[in-house]
């Protein structure tokens, strides 16, 4: 092995004089509230070519190997809709209760698919990428984030799909499109990524977490009004159990996004009332919960790389 150069030497040991005339400097997250969260979304932000490129890994990583790539996530959903809308739709008589069926249960699904993607990709970010924690330092809620960004993208692919689908079958309301699919988007990406910090956090210190997060997932998409209707449920249940029913915020941004894509001649799937309000009211629940998240998670990173 050849020898370092004079000036390569002399260069090392002035950074070294130099770094050890710097004051040290504290990488452990601030465990004050406000000043602490500040920093931390501030440090968030500095590092968001990094969360660009983790996004980018997860969209590679998904299709690695894959000659189609990326188009599978076009697809996927096309096969789904065409299955609603033929075998389910028409074939079992679904449509019979519900007008346009295949729009009607691909929307919900599109809906409740990016909320359990955020949730079940983000609970296992961490441990998943213990590699990197315990080698450099970096703010770890950027993995929850790129998780929650990589799901998004393969949300608006499966969007493009439901869209044309739902331009062909039924015709699409332009002005119920603007009004209620972004803020249908934004509670679905608020109470994800929440959650997802939270778990991402607790699932480092109990790996049965996101064994439980896949069975809570499954009965939660039961409890969104996917392939039954809103007004099956009113029908059906006690005012007070509807009540109760319509203070999920999923179902909320299911029922949302549904009224912004699928168009029926009918009354078919009631709305309830007030809906825009209730998710305008989620939506503000769902960024103090993200705040909070972010907190629990900061004070529980502290010990991941002991832990990993």
């Amino acid at each position: 092995m050849s020898e370092p150069s004079p000036e390569r030497s002399q260069a090392a040991q002035d950074r070294m004089v130099r770094l050890a005339g710097e004051d040290l400097r504290v990488v452990v997250p601030s465990s004050h509230f406000f000043r602490g969260a500040i920093a931390s979304w501030k440090d968030i932000w500095d590092h968001r070519e990094l969360w660009w490129l983790l996004v980018k890994r997860e969209l590679k990583a998904r299709y690695k190997d894959s000659t189609l790539g990326f188009l599978w996530t076009l697809i996927r959903p096309l096969v789904q809709l065409l299955i609603y809308y033929f075998a389910i739709g028409e074939i079992l008589g679904a449509s019979r209760a519900i007008e346009n069926f295949g729009i009607y249960v691909f929307a919900g699904l599109t809906a409740w698919g990016l909320f359990n993607e955020i949730i079940a990709s983000s609970t296992g970010s961490i441990v998943g990428n213990s590699g990197i924690i315990k080698k450099v330092y970096l703010p770890r809620e950027i993995f929850p984030l790129a998780a929650a960004g990589a799901a998004f993208i393969n949300f608006c692919a499966q969007m493009v799909v439901l869209f044309a689908g739902a331009i062909i079958i039924s015709g699409i309301h332009i002005p119920s499109v603007v009004t209620y699919v972004p803020l249908s988007i934004i509670l679905i990406l608020v109470w994800g990524i929440a959650a997802g910090l939270f778990l991402a956090a607790v699932n480092v210190y109990l790996r049965d977490v996101q064994y439980l997060v896949e069975v809570t997932l499954l009965i939660g998409m039961w409890l969104c009004p996917i392939v039954y209707s809103y007004s099956m449920v009113v029908d059906a249940a006690p005012k007070w159990l509807a009540e109760l029913y319509i203070l999920n915020p999923m179902a909320n941004a299911v029922l949302g996004f549904q009224a912004g894509v699928w168009a029926p001649s009918t009354t078919s799937a009631a709305l309830p009332d007030n809906l825009i309000s209730s998710m305008l009211i989620f939506i503000g629940i769902g960024i103090v919960l993200i705040l909070l998240a972010q907190r629990y998670f900061a004070k529980a990173q502290r010990n991941f790389a002991q832990e990993l």
